[in-house]
């Protein structure tokens, strides 16, 4: 397995911490963490990025938002990017499936289901 990179944007420094132990226990990935997708947008120039997390609740722009924004930008839109979130009405999903989400994760989850949907998507990419 190659280096691969998972970003991590959570306004929780408690579930960024969370998600890093659950994502380095898998072995061969990096983590880049950042509390707000306005962060997150900064930064997705600076390097590649394989995989996205992101919380829905977040300030300045939301993980709606950052998604939608994601998926309209060329240099980006294949980037898979699950949402990460306590809000986990059907309608949440629906929409977040909607604006481009690749996978929806509601809180409280089983740190085994995400290792293994973080190896379905990052295994498929060469």
């Amino acid at each position: 397995m190659s280096n691969k990179t998972i970003m991590i944007a959570d306004d929780s420094a408690t579930m960024r911490a969370m998600l890093v132990a659950i994502v380095e226990s898998l072995g061969d990935y990096q983590t880049v963490e950042v509390s707000s997708g306005f962060e997150a947008l900064r930064l997705l120039p600076r390097g590649h990025v394989d995989l996205i997390f992101t919380d829905v609740n977040m300030p300045d722009i939301n993980g709606l938002e950052l998604i939608s924004y994601l998926r309209n930008n060329p240099n980006y839109k294949n980037i898979p990017v699950f949402i990460i979130s306590t809000e986990g009405s059907a309608k949440d999903i629906e929409k977040g499936k909607q604006l481009g989400a690749d996978e929806y994760v509601v809180k409280p989850f089983s740190p085994a289901a995400l290792q293994k949907l973080i190896n379905l998507y990052l295994n498929k990419i060469s």
